[in-house]
């Protein structure tokens, strides 16, 4: 690695991680203070003289078209606000505002609402930028900031890295706006009824959920309206579970991260599957008719097959990273469809997504995209995908799924003090390799640090899981030694 390489590195990672800004609420980064710089950052990012040209990613200086400028000449610029149901999201959520409305952009607040359809309202309601206040499936202490550019996806690396040079060199401190020239603010008071609708207008207009008894678990977060909404309204009964936040209350031994209230419900009521969802709704892991876990793997699996046998799989490609399951690509192959892998994180699967003009992707840990119909992850979404095949095929999915099996997989997390390369680290190194050496080409070993947590995931896949799980352990307790 080049010392310049390294640098940017280094800078990259002063702030923002794989997915915005995340950290315990009111602890530094997570403060009123921060939050109001990063505001002030991402509006100074769009309210420049050389601003972005709408239509360009954010970022390109290229002075708006004349057309899209106010009767002064200038383009007056709005940013949306949504977030999950955290405590700390009302404490973050004035302070983000106050630093964008000081910068002279307006701001848009939509309230609790799922990432993903913060995405899809920052684009259908020509929001110049759109920002989530959520910390996904962490617990309600945490909190985090990410951002979205005006066409639903998430912030390239550069502009996070020009937003936090702005925030680190005081230049927004210089830039003051005052009398009319001072944003405004206002609520969206319908945003849930929009993105209702556009769910429902993904799911096929000749199917009907008519007679499917179906469980939700919305994790007390942010879909804890949406979904069950969008679910009654096509048609099904619906059990919902996991919809009274208190604040304090979300992902707390419920939703994708606790399945198990939602299996225990799919077998009390004889239900045909239950939908489990994250925080932020990003992501969605279900339950089968037979009370067991169908992770984003066997999703992508089913939703690649029934793509391919309507010639709508773009590149006869899946996009997956490199946690996705060894069974998902010997499934995949014998579809005659090809599985690219990326590096941890769904900005990375949608970038490559993008770049290959590929439409179906997504993560073991049920973060699905479907770029024909939303730009990042989205649960609901994934869900009535799901649907639309099972009521299609009129096949419960107990019996879908079996178009993929998988292999032993083991992954164990190590907590440690600082992210020091582990390479350098001879011990660790050592035992890595000699794992590897005995795998060979019958197994996969990943040892990674978290993007969000000071955390080292180690991952295993192979034919014995009582080996690979001892492997696994071995690792950790090497990692513990250097770095706990």
């Amino acid at each position: 690695m080049s010392s310049q390489k390294a640098k940017k590195v280094q800078y990259e990672r002063r702030l923002f991680g794989t997915d915005g800004v995340r950290g315990v609420a009111n602890v530094d980064p997570m403060t009123s203070e921060m939050a109001l710089k990063l505001g002030r950052g991402l509006a100074s990012v769009l309210h420049d003289p050389a601003h972005q040209r709408p239509g360009a990613p954010l970022g390109d200086r290229t002075p708006a078209p004349a057309n899209l400028r106010g009767s002064d000449g200038h383009h007056r610029y709005k940013i949306l606000i949504g977030k999950d149901t955290r405590l700390s999201g009302y404490m973050l959520e004035t302070a983000l505002a106050s630093g964008i409305c000081s910068m002279g952009v307006d701001v848009l607040l939509v309230g609790p609402l799922p990432t993903p359809g913060v995405a899809y309202l920052t684009r259908s309601m020509r929001c110049d930028a759109g920002v989530v206040i959520s910390a996904s499936h962490n617990p309600y202490q945490d909190n985090g900031i990410k951002f979205f550019s005006y066409d639903g996806f998430k912030l390239p690396d550069e502009t996070e890295a020009k937003i936090e040079d702005l925030i680190f060199s005081g230049e927004t401190e210089r830039h003051r706006p005052t009398g009319n020239a001072i944003g405004k603010q206002r609520r969206v008071d319908d945003a849930v009824g929009r993105y209702v609708v556009c769910l429902k207008n993904t799911f096929p207009r000749h199917l009907t959920l008519e007679g499917m008894r179906i469980v939700v678990d919305c994790g007390h977060g942010a879909a804890y309206r949406v979904a069950p909404d969008v679910l009654t309204e096509l048609g099904a009964e619906v059990i919902p579970i996991g919809v009274k936040p208190d604040g304090e209350n979300i992902n707390q031994e419920c939703g994708s991260l606790y399945p198990e209230a939602a299996r225990q419900a799919v077998r009390e009521h004889g239900a045909d599957l239950a939908i489990t969802l994250d925080g932020d709704a990003d992501r969605a892991v279900f339950v089968d008719d037979q009370g067991e876990i169908v992770d984003g793997d066997h999703v992508l699996a089913i939703c690649a097959k029934d793509m391919c046998e309507k010639s709508m799989l773009k590149g006869s490609t899946v996009v997956a990273t490199v946690m996705s399951n060894l069974g998902l690509e010997i499934a995949l192959e014998g579809l005659g469809v090809q599985l690219k892998r990326t590096q941890v994180g769904d900005r990375y699967v949608v970038e490559e997504m993008v770049r290959g003009g590929y439409n179906l992707g997504g993560e073991q840990s049920g973060h699905l995209l479907f770029l024909d119909h939303n730009t990042t992850g989205d649960g609901c979404l994934t869900a009535l995908q799901l649907l639309s095949v099972m009521v299609e095929k009129g096949r419960p999915l107990s019996q879908l799924k079996k178009i993929m099996t998988q292999l032993p997989q083991v992954l164990l997390n190590a907590r440690v003090k600082e992210k020091k390369d582990l390479a350098k680290l001879p011990r660790v190194s050592a035992k890595i390799a000699a794992v590897e050496k005995e795998l060979g080409t019958r197994g996969r070993l990943l040892v990674r640090y978290s993007g969000t947590e000071p955390v080292v995931r180690v991952m295993l896949e192979g034919e014995n899981e009582q080996r690979i799980r001892g492997m696994a352990e071995e690792i950790v307790e090497e990692i513990k030694r250097e770095l706990a």
